[in-house]
């Protein structure tokens, strides 16, 4: 890893990472006792655990996309507001979400994101009728018109 230049810079070098779903990549940003937490779920602490959940994400999901639209630094502390898109497959799910990064000496110490769970839930829903239709309408697309 080149060290980025600023807090910002390893924050959106990091995103863009695992934008790409390289989890190793990822990893280069991590400090060894980083702490990651999804507020209020319970956060993962230490690399193994945090490299256990990007294993996780990359494994079960087809695409990752963070759509920044606000990103501020004060010293070390990066803070984001941006929507994350998730993807599996057909199905994926976009919400909005505010993350607070601790950085030092060039690796994130600190990643903890907010966003509204219900937000979340229904985007995901969202996301499964819209993977639903797109699977029976190409079905259907691929029948023979004499069986339609």
């Amino acid at each position: 890893m080149s060290e980025p230049a600023s807090p910002t810079e390893t924050v959106r070098a990091f995103l863009s990472a695992l934008e790409r779903l390289d989890v190793d990549a990822a990893l280069t940003y991590a400090a060894p006792d980083i702490v990651y937490q999804n507020v209020p779920l319970p956060p993962a602490r230490g690399i193994r655990a945090f490299e256990k959940q990007l294993r996780a994400m990359a494994k079960y999901g087809s695409g990752f996309e963070a759509k920044l639209h606000h990103i501020a630094a004060d010293g070390q502390v990066v803070l984001t507001e941006r929507t994350d898109v998730l993807a599996a497959g057909r199905w994926n799910a976009r919400f909005w979400v505010c993350g607070t990064f601790e950085v030092r000496d060039g690796r994130i110490v600190l990643w903890r994101d907010y966003f509204d769970w219900a937000t979340v839930l229904a985007s995901s829903a969202r996301g499964g009728v819209r993977a639903l239709a797109e699977t029976v309408s190409g079905r259907l697309r691929r029948r023979p018109a004499e069986n339609r």
